[in-house]
């Protein structure tokens, strides 16, 4: 990834979360966790988790059905030429992170009982 993919990927990221912050429910919380620009910076592809697990599917729906009211409020408050079309996906690394996490923590209390 360039250096200027990985720059807009971060302001892109930014606003995102900001506009997810105002307009989203709270239940569940949407966390953007990283964004993938692509070479022309045409396209992005928005990652994301949400607490509780398994509520995935609720955050779907609600990036996809409010996608062009964000690419109105990027158009306002980001500095873009031209804002690219968004995707929106479910960050699997990160569950799977958190699950090690969650499993690494088991493993260490059980060794701390014997």
């Amino acid at each position: 990834m360039s250096e200027r993919q990985a720059k807009v990927g971060n302001l892109l990221k930014e606003h995102v979360a900001t506009f997810v912050l105002h307009e989203a429910n709270t239940d569940p919380m949407i966390t953007i966790t990283r964004v993938d620009m692509s070479p022309d910076l045409k396209r992005a592809i928005i990652f994301f988790t949400t607490i509780p697990d398994g509520r995935e599917e609720d955050a779907l729906i609600f990036l996809k059905r409010n996608g062009s009211e964000m690419r109105t409020y990027l158009k306002r408050k980001a500095l873009f030429k031209r804002i690219p079309h968004l995707d929106f996906m479910v960050d699997a690394g990160e569950r799977h992170r958190q699950h090690i996490d969650e499993v690494m923590q088991e493993i260490e209390k059980q060794k701390n009982q014997q």
